[in-house]
């Protein structure tokens, strides 16, 4: 398999998490998985890069090194209030024009504004600056809740946690569900959070949050049962309406649309790592019928059940 290159420009002074997120999901070698990406860093100046955390890193590699990426990560950009500087630009869109993939992690949207390529196209970013980005390219259709936005060629994430949430969704679109399951397992992580979740919900004045989490595993282990908005709104003890409030304060989207997206995912995985029929994948994921299996899958997906195995079916890894 042919190995997919990423390259981390970092761009001083460096937040060292979201580049961290690249580097976790993308650089680092597991037991027992294969290794399907390279990973480098790069920045305009090699040699000593300050970073935010008190000490400098060492970048081997210059602008050279996009010339030769599939995907270009932004790890943020600690100074969007300035211009970015015309050689990282020019770089950047010699590597788009290449065919190259252009993510940003939190602020590095910044950058990706600044060289046209969210013109008239939809964005995120931290929810702190989602108002600066809006202000500043009125052109962009900034999403200010949303976690990441994937266009294809161009993907921007919200902040911290939401880098390694889009660099995940990155992992599943090029290699499939399981495997990105497998490198989430490995970093102890959700092996999926939908890009559509909110980035942050603040409790109501005087109430604390009522956590999900409980509901949320248990449904996970009965996807199988005809599981309905009722049912999970029986097992954490309140109406329907009152579910239906927590779930769009705290995941952005309603129940059922929730439960839609997990079976969804399960099936992806047995359609990767199982020869199991499309109906019975079906009835195991709790959708009834390989109809209904491939009319839910198309609407989420974009494809059909047995074009996603022929791409990703198969793989031990």
């Amino acid at each position: 398999m042919t190995v997919h290159q990423v390259v981390a420009l970092v761009l001083p002074p460096q937040s060292t998490f979201e580049l961290a997120c690249a580097a976790e999901v993308f650089g680092l070698r597991r037991p027992g998985l294969p290794a399907r990406y390279g990973f480098e860093v790069c920045a305009e100046r090699p040699g000593v890069v300050p970073t935010l955390a008190g000490y400098d890193m060492v970048v081997r590699s210059g602008l050279e090194a996009l010339e030769s990426a599939d995907t270009v990560v932004v790890p943020g950009w600690q100074r969007p209030e300035g211009p970015a500087s015309p050689a990282v630009i020019d770089a950047v869109l010699r590597a788009h024009r290449r065919g190259a993939r252009i993510v940003a992690i939190c602020s590095g949207s910044f950058l990706l504004a600044e060289a046209g390529l969210l013109r008239d196209r939809r964005a995120t970013t931290h929810w702190r600056m989602a108002a600066e980005l809006a202000a500043r390219f009125p052109d962009v259709r900034v999403e200010p809740d949303t976690l990441y936005i994937d266009l294809g060629d161009v993907a921007t994430s919200a902040g911290t946690a939401a880098g390694i949430d889009l660099c995940l969704h990155l992992t599943r679109a090029d290699h499939g569900a399981a495997h990105a399951a497998r490198v989430a397992r490995h970093m102890v992580m959700p092996p999926h959070r939908e890009g559509g979740q909110l980035q942050y919900a603040a409790p109501a004045a005087g109430r604390p949050s009522q956590s999900l989490a409980q509901v949320l595993d248990w449904a996970l282990e009965r996807l199988h049962q005809p599981l309905g908005v009722e049912d999970l709104a029986a097992r954490a003890g309140v109406s329907p309406r009152t579910l239906a409030r927590r779930f769009a304060g705290q995941l952005g989207v309603t129940p059922g649309r929730w439960l839609l997206q997990q079976r969804v995912a399960a099936a992806r995985t047995l359609l990767e790592e199982t020869d199991l029929p499309v109906e019975t994948i079906a009835v195991r994921v709790g959708l009834s019928s390989a109809a209904n299996l491939r009319r839910r899958f198309h609407a989420l997906v974009r494809t059909t059940p047995a074009a996603y195995r022929r791409s990703f079916g198969g793989r031990t890894g």
